[in-house]
């Protein structure tokens, strides 16, 4: 059986979508003194490059950016018959005391989130840290987290899968499908 796509967000929403989570964002961190961001390996940088650029474009503040990879902090890492492979961990500064952004495409279980605050100790501890994701997957936690900026909410089920296409993974076009 051919799985079926169905478009669900494509632009010129997204830039709509992404604009008013940096306005969230702008609104709660005010001059960012104290922030940084941390986009989510391996789809969720392409996110956070995205807000990142249009943060720096309406506040002028030059807020770090790093690209966070919780592959082997995942709670399944020795449970699967293939090897996941890692992405690369670039953090450039320590998140001690500073207000953590972290930033994904796609909230669905829960679990790669638990496994990003995991790896985060690595690089201090933060005075908080908060969760924006552009597409939550209500309908499949496993692990009660909640996004506290949210670019789109879906219903799925358990057998379908949201696939985020990026123009900078080489797609013409950035295209959000529910795919069954």
């Amino acid at each position: 059986m051919i799985p079926q796509k169905r478009l669900i967000l494509s632009s010129p929403l997204l830039e709509i979508m992404t604009s008013r989570l940096c306005q969230e964002l702008i609104e709660n961190h005010q001059d960012f003194s104290n922030s940084v961001v941390m986009g989510l390996q391996p789809r969720g940088i392409y996110f956070a490059e995205r807000i990142i650029a249009e943060l720096r474009e309406r506040t002028g503040k030059d807020i770090p950016l790093g690209y966070l990879d919780a592959t082997f902090y995942r709670d399944d890492f020795r449970r699967r018959e293939s090897p996941l492979l890692p992405n690369k961990t670039n953090v450039p500064f320590l998140i001690e005391g500073k207000r953590v952004i972290l930033i994904d495409d796609v909230l669905s279980t829960g679990r790669m989130v638990r496994a990003a605050l995991d790896a985060m100790t690595a690089f201090g501890r933060p005075k908080t840290v908060e969760l924006m994701v552009l597409i939550d997957r209500r309908y499949n936690r496993e692990i009660p987290i909640d996004p506290d900026y949210v670019g789109m909410q879906v219903s799925t089920v358990e057998s379908q899968r949201v696939q985020v296409e990026w123009k900078e993974q080489g797609f013409e076009a950035d295209r959000i499908w529910m795919v069954d």
